[in-house]
């Protein structure tokens, strides 16, 4: 039985891996920090098969404590600070969880644990300002944001060490990617979530901004599978992983609101405070070598994304307002 850590693993792709590579076999370690707030909802399914071990990416002494003790087969590094606009209030966290966390990972790895094969979560967000598109995995990055640049020193700091100690360490630049499990603050969830609450009477306004950013969107549950055949091939290396589709949050915010029949018009408002100081207009990604080399490719297109979150956020908010009310149908109080 091989078995995996993954950080990060009460993510919304956390939790994907961890189902793939159960389904596969593994035992499956999952890194939690012991000061976390962060809910374990995505994984409460699966937590009777998960070991769950305490660990912290600011603290290497606790990261070489768990590959000394578990000796893992592979590492998943899919922790840090994920969502972009937080990114400008937290910059110097951002780097230190996003950016120096990956060395203090890889550090701990070549030490104590140097046949383990490594995957870094890379980001399209790195290419930024983009040079030329689509893009691959020689486009140059210019980043523009605080994350993005830690995304940028994760991604060549693992670069380095796999060219400086022969460790198995591999980069997955990965465009979007979405899914139920994508958190509220998220513009894709935002526009699901409230979607649904237009539809079931419990809101009236979605606030938005550059309706015009253009993003290469999949479903998590796709790009999962490219991390894992990143680490069963023979030599490590990099690649971009996206669907080479582009849509802009319009059409993303047309396809959720058509299909629950409503005139999107009516409840989209631009907030020019919702755009970003330095804005990504257009990421679209060139996946040709995980196709040719992995034999990956996505299975679910945008518009059933879209549906399925539409889908998942409608069941959510009834089940909510079920759970309001007691057996007779009389409301009960909530706290």
């Amino acid at each position: 039985m091989r078995t995996a850590l993954i950080t990060g693993i009460t993510g919304q792709d956390g939790s994907h891996l961890a189902e793939l590579l159960l389904h596969k076999g593994y035992r499956v370690l999952g890194m939690i920090r012991h000061t976390s707030t962060t809910s374990q909802n995505r994984i409460k399914h699966l937590r009777d098969q998960l070991t769950i071990v305490e660990g912290d990416l600011l603290d290497q002494t606790s990261l070489t404590r768990i590959l000394e003790l578990h000796q893992p087969d592979e590492i998943y590094n899919l922790a840090g600070m994920s969502f972009v606009p937080a990114s400008w209030q937290q910059p110097v966290l951002t780097a230190e969880f996003t950016g120096l966390g990956v060395t203090r990972l890889l550090d701990a790895m070549r030490h104590v644990a140097p046949k383990t094969r490594f995957y870094q979560a890379s980001s399209s967000e790195m290419f930024g300002k983009v040079r030329e598109t689509p893009q691959r995995e020689t486009t140059p990055f210019h980043p523009r944001s605080p994350y993005a640049v830690a995304k940028a020193y994760g991604h060549y700091i693992t670069v380095n060490y796999r060219e400086s100690y022969d460790l198995f360490a591999c980069c997955g630049i990965l465009f979007n990617h979405e899914g139920p499990r994508r958190g509220l603050e998220f513009v894709t969830r935002k526009i699901t979530h409230t979607a649904a609450q237009i539809k079931l009477g419990l809101a009236e306004e979605l606030r938005l901004g550059n309706l015009q950013s253009k993003r290469d969107w999949g479903f998590a549950g796709d790009f999962v599978r490219a991390m894992w055949l990143m680490l069963q091939q023979p030599k490590a290396d990099d690649y971009v992983i996206g669907t080479g589709e582009t849509h802009t949050v319009q059409e993303f915010v047309e396809i959720a609101f058509d299909y629950l029949d409503l005139d999107w018009k009516r409840y989209v408002a631009v907030d020019p405070q919702l755009y970003r100081p330095a804005e990504v207009d257009l990421l679209l990604g060139d996946a040709t070598k995980a196709r040719t080399i992995l034999g990956w490719q996505p299975e679910v297109t945008f518009r059933e994304l879209v549906h399925m979150m539409v889908d998942a956020d409608l069941a959510l908010l009834r089940q909510q307002l079920q759970n309001k009310h007691d057996p007779r149908g009389k409301v009960a109080k909530v706290a």
